[in-house]
């Protein structure tokens, strides 16, 4: 589409109002608070609300975001407020985090009916799911160069202003204790957009963002140390040969490089062949199709629903989410966005302009802070495997206060943790790449304890 046609739709979004602060928070929560999902179950105790928060008037970024508050029954006046954010690069949170993860609801096979998961997060807290960067999900951009020029910098200064105009549409929530969450790649988007937070809070007596600290999974966090962990994940599993493992380690050196040698493409080709058709976000659980490839996307996701096993809930994402009255109900795809609904944005991903190294500097710099910070793996992902996150988390080298010990749920071992100095790890057995969706309850556990910011039980 071109960017003319691009500008004159977003035009009329707003004078629809999506883009406009003339109303005041009252009317714009009013605008946005959803009346009821297609195919909800009865009794839904919390209000929820969904909408658009412009970012970049001049080139017409409008980021998209679900709000499901915590039960009244929970009094979520009372409740802290935590953003969730997917990765890919590329990737929805409405499609992942929201419908097959921590969110309220789950989408039955059917695409059109919706039924309760008894381990959502918002039983805790208020939880905000946000489409980022623009081109993902509902999130659209009026200047179409946009979509081919997203990177990790403008994904976190667009979050950034999200936040702070969120904030003034809903200011009930400033000065409420304020956590960032997510998985996978958006183990770069939380925190470079918690170090923003952070400095842009420093020098303010009573900040509105009351940010308390940040939570990962599976998160990539430094590229050397993510890839040595990872090539030693596939030995130890047996899911490579020896001869493949020792040209990984040495043709895939990525410490120096944004970018694989034609040595290291290769040997990813010869990985992918020998790893077969099993999927490598859950490696002992059958996947929806054997079309999954190891050299794909070393930072993606993967769909299946704990409930009975399922391994193509995605497919009933793109249906519910493709349909006019869900859209219409979440006050989404109104006039901006042209293109059928995606669970991943290739061409966001595929375009992806900046990728830092390493996040651990960041991490040092939130930790000297004494920012609460925990970071969890499920041990099953062969993806962003928990031999990389350690391999990273060892490379800051904090003091261990509490050594490694299994934790429990009702009698049985949940995982493993090791808290250091600064920062929390915490494993889930028989997780894979999406946690909460391999094991809802372990990992409800797991939010509930970072929450009140107290050890895993042992």
């Amino acid at each position: 589409m071109g960017s003319s046609l691009l500008r004159v739709l977003g035009f009329v979004f707003l004078l629809l109002g999506y883009c406009s602060s003339s109303t005041s928070p009252l009317q714009d929560q009013e605008r946005d608070k959803i009346t009821e999902l297609p195919g909800q179950p009865t009794n839904v105790g919390f209000a929820q609300y969904s909408g658009y928060v412009t970012v970049d008037q001049q080139a017409g970024r409008a980021l998209f975001y679900w709000l499901t508050e915590a039960p009244a029954s929970r009094r979520p006046e009372s409740r802290p407020l935590v953003l969730w954010l997917n990765g890919g690069p590329g990737c929805s949170s409405v499609a992942y985090g929201a419908a097959e993860e921590i969110g309220p609801f789950r989408i039955h096979p059917d695409g059109k009916t919706l039924f309760f998961n008894p381990y959502a997060w918002n039983n805790l807290a208020n939880i905000l799911f946000l489409e980022s960067p623009a081109g993902v999900g509902f999130s659209y951009s009026n200047t179409s160069s946009d979509l081919y020029t997203a990177g990790d910098q403008r994904t976190a200064e667009d979050a950034y202003t999200f936040i702070v105009n969120w904030f003034e549409r809903f200011p009930q929530y400033k000065h409420r204790d304020f956590y960032i969450a997510g998985e996978s790649y958006a183990g770069h988007y939380v925190p470079q957009l918690s170090q923003l937070v952070y400095q842009r809070n420093k020098g303010l007596q009573n900040p509105s963002i009351n940010f308390k600290g940040f939570l990962v999974g599976n998160a990539v966090t430094d590229d050397y140390h993510d890839y040595v962990g990872t090539f030693e994940y596939w030995w130890i599993h047996g899911l490579i040969s020896d001869a493949t493992y020792r040209t990984l380690r040495v043709a895939c050196d990525f410490g120096s490089s944004q970018h694989p040698s034609v040595a290291c493409i290769k040997a990813f080709d010869v990985a992918d062949k020998e790893q077969g058709s099993i999927d490598p976000y859950s490696i002992f659980t059958r996947p929806c199709s054997s079309a999954i490839s190891l050299r794909r996307n070393l930072r993606g996701h993967y769909p299946w629903m704990p409930r009975a096993y399922d391994p193509c809930t995605e497919r009933y994402s793109i249906i519910y989410f493709n349909r006019p009255e869900v859209q219409k109900a979440l006050h989404a795809n109104l006039t901006a966005i042209s293109y059928p609904w995606k669970t991943c944005s290739d061409i966001v991903g595929d375009y992806w302009a900046d990728s830092p190294l390493s996040m651990l500097p960041i991490y040092e710099e939130l930790i000297a802070a004494g920012l609460r910070i925990w970071v969890f793996s499920g041990d099953t992902d062969a993806v962003v495997p928990l031999t990389a996150t350690r391999y990273s988390i060892d490379a800051l080298k904090l003091p261990t206060v509490m050594n490694w010990y299994p934790w429990y749920d009702h009698g049985k071992v949940g995982g493993w943790s090791q808290v250091y100095k600064g920062l929390t790890f915490v494993t889930v057995r028989g997780a894979g790449h999406e946690v909460p969706l391999h094991r809802p309850r372990q990992v409800l556990i797991l939010f509930k304890y970072f929450l009140e910011n107290k050890p895993m039980p042992s």
